[in-house]
């Protein structure tokens, strides 16, 4: 039986710890764990070593560590956006590079991404822009940002970069433009500052985590 709590236990730290990593194109700085729920993961700064990126026919890879997830991207054109109001247009609307869908699958996942086609203001050969992904694997959102300088002249994925994919893209449900996507939850205006829903769920996961982890540590001192 203590064996059985113990595999229970883990579990359960596992997937209060379930996450997202973009890895192409480079994210601001290196995954943080404890802050993807807060504005680009914490990295309230545009970094200096921008990614030079498609303007048209690229691709983004993550790998996600949830069975069902929801994704999607917004863009801004401010040269150092350091809040989410930084990615909407004059209506504040947040500007869509890739609509919010949902797919299934743990593992790699590489999908296209137009930005040209977005059609969003400022957006063109030589622009400097940030992108933001919008993760939900039912847990809250969680956000990591990307950099770019966009190329015409640049397309598909560069070689040193695997598109794979664990799941079948098959399996990607997309959002119409006239379906509301998932509520972004945090509305900052500092480059590090969260909204109270989303500090509170980061407690909230911090603590939940701690406590089932003392558990654990508690059974396996007795096992």
């Amino acid at each position: 039986m203590r064996f059985t709590s113990i595999a229970f236990l883990a579990a359960l730290v596992s997937a209060v710890s379930a996450h997202f990593h973009l890895q192409y194109p480079g994210p601001r700085g290196p995954f943080n764990m404890e802050n993807e729920l807060t504005f680009c993961d914490n990295y309230g700064q545009v970094t200096t070593n921008r990614t030079v990126f498609p303007l048209s026919n690229g691709y983004y890879l993550l790998t996600s560590e949830h069975p069902l997830w929801t994704l999607g991207v917004i863009i801004s054109t401010v040269p150092d956006p350091d809040n989410f109001a930084n990615f909407t247009d004059s209506k504040s609307n947040y500007q869509m590079a890739v609509n919010y869908f949902e797919t299934s699958g743990e593992g790699s996942f590489c999908a296209p991404i137009d930005i040209s086609a977005a059609n969003i203001a400022g957006v063109q050969d030589g622009s400097n822009v940030t992108i933001q992904f919008i993760f939900d694997g039912g847990d809250g959102e969680l956000y990591q940002c990307a950099d770019l300088t966009l190329s015409a002249n640049t397309s598909g994925i560069p070689s040193d970069v695997s598109c794979t994919n664990s799941t079948s893209n098959a399996g990607v449900t997309y959002f119409s433009s006239g379906v509301a996507p998932p509520t972004i939850s945090v509305t900052s205006s500092s480059a590090s500052a969260t909204s109270t829903t989303s500090a509170a769920d980061a407690k909230a996961v911090v603590g939940v985590s701690g406590i089932l982890l003392s558990v654990l540590g508690s059974l396996l001192a007795l096992a």
